[in-house]
């Protein structure tokens, strides 16, 4: 079939000699802003209007601008899966039998997308192109099925006790309608690039009542009704603002990698010509170009959510601001400026991190039991088989949890040095501590990447041999002096040079002075020291709350592995699944299988009988499934 769209972008590209890809991209990241303005001015009531206009922009884009007919099957088996399952399936395991095949499904392309690429005979583009878009409906997805499993099959007590309260927010009472469902899934402005966000924001947003909170003055007057006012205010400046950014990334993007590229790492005739330190510094130049690519994408589509409306995330009564942060991404600043690895990875793909939190780390933790090795495992592994099967992402994540263990190392014990003795206020040298802090990451991070760019195992081990390993000898080194013979020392001398430790341990001292003479004071006192040397004796180094369980990116806190934990953690399992198959738990999921195949063909064929019937539409909302009891689970 003759595609107009598709023939007039060959010819833009092959006349004035434009990358293919990049221009479809531009034109899929930039046309949603007029879009945009449409759809904020569809009816506010109009529901299924708002929800047919999201899927035909859709249809555009993959069939017209992105020539990827294939990449839609891709994107329609794996969201019509989740609709189905999550309708009809009613079994405790429905959000991890979703997770396994979209996960899968996406594991798939990945593989075949990897092998492709090692074959001049076949076209790749729109296999690759569609895996990054897949990415993005794989979170939609699988937080979908667990949000509607929390919101319909968990009784109170379960909901109250059980979830987080981000994820009690999440909770979806009642399965959309599929005209909704899919408006939701293949939500045009952020189909390509993300980010990704939760059906009731979505939900929220599309019945207006995500702007419930907003004073009336600040909703605009609508042009055609003067007694009305439109839902969504306006955010023309900010959403501009945000094009300017996402332009400025995309130019630096599209010249920056003809001087400064893998290749030339990898070209060791060229770069070993150049001494160490210019090396390493080129590493993080790479780093940096690299980002550019990302800051662009991901301003210009949270730019496109701003406009439509979704990007809204309340009003500031006090200070009569609005905030229009819901479906950020990324914080480019922090990302630049973070002087730790755990800075660095919060700042960075933010939906992600929320994604593998909510939905991965604390979904696979045994009910009433915090997050251990399972939850630190099985959270690696999704975030490592969600980016792909190249051997250098696993490289960079395995090195990444080092990075995170050493720069805890120092956060520990050389940040203190720079404190006052409250521990917050800084010392008027606590500037040297900042400005190392934020080099060093940055030359890290330049290191650490390598691989992800390289993706090759050979390649990536050649980028790192052209600096001599450096990074993993320092984590080597880091290693020995705080966790080999000598860190007790080494940990003492810091604390010695530490002055919210040296104000302690003179109290000490006076208190053992004290100690010594004879009253109930005293006695006081000796219980006191005796508490604290138990205290002391049961955790050789103070821990930072916020240090404990994180996985930003699923890169897991190897310091703080315990394998006697992850023993344990293993016999659990393998006992959890004897006990659930000693109860019948697999013909149990037999007879819900049936009963999902025979509600589904009930509802066809009451649609069917109905057909006749105009006002009727295929919507499948007159269906409400029953919450499994106690006996399916």
């Amino acid at each position: 079939m003759y595609n107009f769209i598709d023939a007039g972008i060959q010819h833009l590209c092959e006349t004035y000699g434009i990358d293919n890809f990049t221009l479809r991209f531009a034109i899929c990241l930039l046309g949603s802003f007029p879009l945009n303005a449409i759809l904020k001015r569809l009816p506010d009531k109009r529901v299924n209007l708002k929800c047919g206009y999201i899927i035909f922009i859709s249809f555009i884009y993959l069939f017209g601008v992105m020539n990827l007919p294939s990449g839609f099957r891709t994107l329609f088996i794996s969201s019509t899966f989740t609709f189905l399952i999550t309708r009809f399936y009613h079994s405790a395991f429905m959000p991890h039998i979703n997770f396994v095949f979209v996960m899968g499904h996406l594991a798939l392309n990945h593989i075949y997308a990897h092998f492709a690429s090692n074959s001049s005979n076949v076209n790749i583009n729109s296999q690759i192109d569609i895996t990054s878009a897949q990415m993005v409906m794989v979170m939609k997805l699988t937080s979908f099925a667990w949000s509607y499993h929390d919101g319909t099959y968990l009784n109170k007590e379960e909901f109250d006790t059980q979830l987080t309260k981000y994820q009690q927010s999440r909770a979806i009472k009642s399965h959309p309608s599929l005209l909704k469902y899919f408006a939701y899934v293949f939500f045009y402005p952020t189909i390509l690039t993300g980010p990704s966000f939760d059906f009731v924001d979505f939900d929220s947003w599309l019945n207006c009542e995500m702007f419930n909170d907003l004073p009336e003055s600040r909703k605009p007057l609508n042009r055609y009704h003067q007694s009305k006012r439109r839902q969504i205010p306006k955010n023309g400046r900010l959403a501009a603002l945000k094009v300017v950014q996402g332009l400025f990334w995309m130019v630096l993007y599209s010249v920056l990698p003809r001087y400064i590229n893998i290749t030339t790492v990898l070209n060791s005739s060229i770069f070993m010509s150049h001494n160490f330190i210019y090396r390493i510094h080129y590493m993080y130049l790479l780093g940096l170009v690299t980002r550019f690519k990302y800051y662009a994408a991901w301003t210009i589509s949270e730019g496109s959510c701003i406009v439509c409306g979704l990007g809204y995330n309340g009003y500031d009564k006090k200070t009569g601001e609005i905030k229009w942060d819901r479906v950020k991404n990324i914080d480019i600043m922090a990302v630049e400026t973070a002087q730790s690895t755990r800075d660095c990875l919060e700042a960075w793909n933010m939906n992600t991190n929320k994604w593998l939190k909510y939905y991965i780390y604390l979904r696979v933790a045994k009910k009433g039991k915090k997050p251990g090795f399972r939850s630190t495992l099985f959270t690696f592994l999704t975030s490592a088989f969600w980016h792909g099967f190249s051997a250098g992402y696993y490289l960079t994540f395995a090195t990444g949890a080092l990075y995170q263990a050493c720069g805890k190392f120092y956060r520990r014990n050389f940040r203190p040095i720079f404190l006052k003795a409250d521990g917050i206020t800084p010392t008027k040298y606590k500037w040297i501590y900042d400005y190392l802090g934020d080099y060093v990451i940055k030359i890290s991070f330049g290191y650490l990447i390598q691989p992800f760019l390289a993706l090759g195992f050979t390649d990536s081990l050649k980028a790192w041999a052209s600096v001599y390993f450096y990074g993993h000898i320092i984590v080597l080194v880091s290693f020995f002096i705080f966790k080999g013979p000598y860190a007790k020392s080494v940990m003492k001398f810091c604390k010695s040079l530490q002055s919210k430790e040296i104000e302690a341990l003179n109290q000490k001292r006076i208190e053992k002075d004290i100690s010594k003479s004879s009253g109930i004071l005293s006695d006081i006192i000796k219980d006191k020291i005796e508490y604290e040397k138990q205290a002391t004796t049961n955790s050789d180094e103070e821990l930072d709350p916020l240090e404990l369980h994180e996985m930003n990116l699923g890169i897991p806190n190897i310091d703080d592995a315990d394998w006697d934990e992850a023993k344990e953690d293993f016999n659990k399992f393998i006992n959890e699944y004897n006990e659930w198959k000693d109860k019948k738990g697999l013909e149990i999921e037999e007879e819900n299988l049936s009963k999902a195949f025979q509600n589904f063909r009930n509802e066809l064929a009451e649609t069917a009988n109905n057909a006749s019937d105009t006002t009727r539409k295929m919507s499948f909302s007159s269906y409400s499934p029953r919450p499994i009891s106690k006996k399916d689970k």
